[in-house]
């Protein structure tokens, strides 16, 4: 049993050692928007390397729609960010409670935000409000996108101040349909501009 919490220290348990370098979240990049149509992480450009590692985790930090209960949405390019619509298929459930505790709900399987391999560009969060303090926060995993041998699989959860003041919460998972390498990845609403906010690009290593 010697050494196996030497990596753990201050936490309660120490019952898996996890090797000194693992884990490691590496900022490659990081967009901050002021009233853009949309913010790309394109391979190759801005210090963005998407076959550097094998996961990608994106983190969005106070996104704020220019319109009214607005979803973000992303979609991914295999030909340098030139069209952005690679076949997927996505899952999603959503919890929501009203900040007067009226209503809530959840988990439900949301079957409006899920998809079966189409090429639409895939929703993020539930129609985010544009009150001046309004905005969505959450994570975004991306498993090893540069492959071309399997299909990319992401998994997100998301959190947002919806539209007539409710908390909710989308937990989604699903893959992009193709062996060949994304190379560049899409986030803007589905209507409108992103107002503010920032999305940070991390590969895990």
């Amino acid at each position: 049993m010697s050494g196996i919490i030497a990596q753990n220290s201050g936490r309660h348990t120490g019952l898996v050692k996890a090797s000194s370098a693992g884990g490691t979240w590496n900022l490659i990049k990081t967009y901050t928007a002021s009233g853009d149509a949309d913010l790309s992480f394109v391979d190759g450009t801005d210090g963005v390397d998407f076959t550097a590692y094998d996961e990608y985790i994106f983190k969005f930090i106070d996104i704020h729609p220019a319109d009214a209960n607005k979803n973000l949405t992303f979609q991914c390019s295999t030909d340098g960010g030139s069209s952005y619509g690679v076949t997927l298929t996505s899952t999603t459930f959503v919890v929501y409670h009203a900040e007067d505790d009226s209503e809530n709900l959840g988990p439900n399987y949301e079957t409006g935000s899920d998809q079966a391999q189409t090429t639409n560009f895939q929703r993020l969060t539930q129609e985010t409000g544009n009150d001046a303090d309004s905005c969505a926060v959450g994570t975004l995993n991306l498993f090893n996108p540069s492959s071309t041998t399997f299909v990319k699989h992401f998994t997100n959860v998301m959190n947002s101040c919806f539209q007539n003041s409710y908390t909710t919460q989308l937990f989604q998972a699903g893959y992009f349909n193709t062996t060949s390498a994304i190379d560049a990845i899409q986030f803007k609403f589905n209507s409108g501009n992103i107002d503010a906010g920032q999305i940070s690009l991390y590969g895990i290593s």
